[in-house]
C-alpha cells in the first residue's frame, strides 16, 4: 500500500479548506465524507465502476478530501476485505489502485466464464465483439458509451474465449486498451483485421455522420 504523504497548499487537499460533505445530485442528501464509513463506502463505489488503475490524486479529488485521508481509507478497506477473506481485494495496480478477484477463487470465476464456452456467442457478446474488431484499439468505457450499456460481464467472457485481449493502457483515461487476437481471425476466416468486410454497405447515411460515433 502507498505512503501517505504529505501535499502542498497549493494542491487543494488541505484539510481546513476540505468540505465537509459532496452533493450526491439532485434530490439526494449530502454525503458527509468526513465520517471515515462514509468515505471509505465512496471510495469502494468508484473503485468498483473505474475502469482501470485510479490514482490517490484522482479519487481525492473526486472525495474533495486529503489525500493523506484517502490514503488511510484505502489503507483500512485493504484490511477490511483481507480481514474477512473477501471475494475480491484492493491492490496496488500501475500507478494506482484497482479491484481485483481473489487469487483463491480463481477456479471458480473461471468456470463461471468459461460456462458455455461450447455455446454461441450472444447478440450483445457479438455486438461487442464487432465494436472491438473495428474500432480498436478501444477501451471499455468507450465500447460501453458506443453500445450504450455495461459492457464489463460480456468483455469478461470475450477474454476468457479468447477472441479479445488487452493491449496497454490509454494515456488518457488509464482504461485498459482491447484488440482482437488471433483466434478471432481464424474463426473468421481471415488474415488480418484489414479484410474486415466494409460497414459502408450498412450505413447508408454515412456521410451525413460524425466518424467518432461509429
Amino acid at each position: 500500500m502507498t505512503q501517505p504523504q504529505d501535499v502542498a497548499p497549493d494542491d487543494g487537499f488541505r484539510l481546513a479548506e476540505s468540505p465537509t460533505s459532496v452533493d450526491a445530485g439532485s434530490g439526494t442528501p449530502s454525503l458527509d465524507l468526513t465520517e471515515p464509513a462514509v468515505l471509505r463506502s465512496a471510495l469502494e463505489a468508484l473503485l468498483f465502476v473505474a475502469d482501470g488503475p485510479v490514482q490517490l490524486d484522482q479519487l481525492a479529488a473526486a472525495v474533495q478530501r486529503p489525500v493523506t485521508e484517502v490514503a488511510q481509507a484505502l489503507a483500512e478497506i485493504t484490511a477490511e476485505l483481507d480481514r474477512r477473506g473477501a471475494g475480491w481485494q484492493l491492490r496496488p495496480a500501475a500507478t494506482g489502485f484497482r479491484l481485483y478477484t481473489r487469487e483463491r477463487y480463481a477456479p471458480i470465476v473461471e468456470a463461471f466464464l468459461l460456462d458455455g464456452q461450447r455455446s454461441k456467442l450472444s447478440q450483445a457478446a457479438l455486438e461487442t465483439l464487432a465494436v472491438v474488431a473495428y474500432r480498436q484499439p478501444v477501451t471499455r468505457a468507450r465500447i460501453s458509451a458506443i453500445r450504450g450499456v455495461n459492457v464489463d460481464g460480456v468483455v469478461r467472457t470475450l477474454l476468457a474465449r479468447e477472441l479479445i485481449t488487452e493491449v496497454g493502457m490509454d494515456p488518457e483515461t488509464g482504461g485498459g486498451l482491447y484488440r482482437t487476437t488471433d483466434a478471432f481471425l481464424e474463426k473468421m476466416g481471415i488474415a488480418s483485421v484489414e479484410e474486415l468486410p466494409s460497414l459502408a454497405p450498412l450505413l447508408p447515411e454515412l456521410d451525413t455522420l460524425d466518424l467518432d460515433e461509429l
